[in-house]
């Protein structure tokens, strides 16, 4: 690696180092801003009740810790996708891309790409390629039009895993490596921004899990007050009318 090379990963290694409390800080708020009945609908109580789960602390912790889940890959997901953007500014001028659907664009070799970046390689069904793929379409006439000779590429940029196959007709898909490297020049790039992210994570997590013991506590005496029968069992009925009941109108 040469030594502006090294300059240029240690310059995103401090990047990933400052930034990653932005992470903590989301999914905090996230748990602060908490409310049980929007936790339970949220989620399928018939596949908690088939779990058997029965004690007050069990069901709110395992709905409560599947909400946060996929929330924190939310969370995460969109600041890998600033990660990103930051390295292609560095490297290549990229920015953030005004386009509907796309996320970033930058020139290379007399190429403008036009990228759409997922967290991971499972992000989509048939119809939300088929909408990607008409993102990149309409992208690329907005810029043909302003810029008749432009050579427009489109990529689905993955931030992790491993996919085959990249030319997919109309445009191309980076996983992992490929992709960080795509936006870096850097092959090795993906195992240089692991090592940073764990700065002040101990502490970040010890902070969030006092918060997340208050919650679940606050939680559970709210569940039992409502969804408790006077015997102490759980009303499930209650909580299914809660969560999929019509309407009242």
């Amino acid at each position: 690696m040469s030594m502006n090379n090294k300059a240029l990963v240690e310059k995103i290694r401090r990047y990933v180092a400052e930034h990653i409390c932005e992470f903590h800080e989301a999914r905090l708020k996230v748990l602060e801003k908490l409310k049980l009945d929007n936790v339970l609908r949220s989620k399928n109580p018939y596949m908690f009740k088939a779990k058997n789960l029965e004690k007050a602390h069990d069901i709110v912790s395992t709905i409560v810790d599947a909400f946060l889940s996929s929330s924190e890959e939310t969370i995460f997901g969109d600041w890998m996708e600033t990660l990103a953007i930051f390295i292609s500014g560095e490297v290549y001028g990229g920015k953030k891309s005004s386009a509907h659907g796309i996320d970033l664009e930058f020139d290379r070799e007399d190429v403008h790409y036009i990228v759409s970046i997922k967290s991971g390689p499972n992000w989509a069904n048939s119809s939300q390629l088929a909408k990607m793929r008409n993102d990149f379409k309409a992208a690329a006439k907005t810029l043909r039009t302003s810029r008749s000779k432009v050579n427009v590429v489109a990529v689905n940029g993955i931030c992790y895993g491993r996919r085959g196959n990249n030319d997919q007709g109309d445009y191309f898909r980076y996983c992992g490596q490929d992709f960080w490297e795509f936006v870096s020049g850097e092959p090795n790039l993906y195992l240089e921004i692991i090592e940073p992210l764990a700065v002040d994570a101990k502490k970040r997590n010890d902070d969030f899990l006092i918060e997340y013991d208050k919650k679940i506590n606050l939680f559970v005496a709210d569940f039992l007050k409502k969804y408790s029968r006077p015997d102490g069992s759980v009303d499930w009925e209650k909580i299914v009318r809660m969560n999929s009941g019509r309407k009242a109108k």
